[in-house]
């Protein structure tokens, strides 16, 4: 489940990354175990070459001015960032692989349906998309199509935008769908 703090749900998911790999590196420095450290370096690796690398330092620097991160000066004249206390208690929030949908005390008898069409050259990013939404519990209706009951953009919004193909997604907000019953029983609505 995300719980985000009202402060924060502007923040772009794009800085949501940063603050996943800057928890990443935090994570290479509590490890012991050698396969581990270099399953969390390949992981960070992968995810970094997807950061929009021209938006990175506008990133840094709201990252800076939110109080997430802090910059220290090196002796060899590097510059270190490093999150904050508070900036490690808001990126524990966004953690990709442990994103829910969270159930409505009451469900609106409405659909979210999450449609993409992510081009054959995104072919990795689509796969993940794709197993991430059934992860988080949605219903595949077809192969680039996806159905959940509950209230879910900010959500997919965020996974998109982690896996760099916000652009192809759209959100449809339905009040039938044919295999409705089916559907029903599935998210237990019935």
């Amino acid at each position: 489940m995300i719980t985000v703090n009202k402060k924060f749900r502007k923040l772009r998911p794009t800085s949501q990354k940063v603050l996943l790999l800057l928890l990443g590196g935090i994570a290479l420095g509590l490890t012991h175990d050698p396969r581990q450290y270099f399953k969390i370096v390949k992981y960070i690796k992968k995810e970094w070459e997807w950061i929009d690398k021209r938006n990175l330092h506008r990133v840094i620097q709201n990252l800076y001015r939110s109080h997430l991160i802090d910059s220290k000066d090196n002796s060899d004249g590097t510059t270190t960032m490093v999150l904050t206390e508070f900036g490690k208690k808001h990126a524990l929030t966004y953690q990709i692989d442990t994103i829910t949908i969270s159930p409505m005390n009451k469900w609106d008898r409405k659909w979210r349906i999450v449609m993409f069409d992510v081009p054959e050259k995104h072919k990795r990013a689509r796969d993940a998309l794709s197993r991430s939404l059934k992860r988080m519990g949605f219903a595949q209706l077809q192969k680039s199509v996806f159905v959940h009951p509950f209230e879910c953009s900010k959500e997919t919004m965020f996974v998109a935008e982690f896996f760099n193909v916000r652009q192809y997604i759209r959100h449809v907000l339905a009040d039938h769908i044919d295999n409705e019953s089916t559907l029903k029983k599935k998210f237990h609505l019935t």
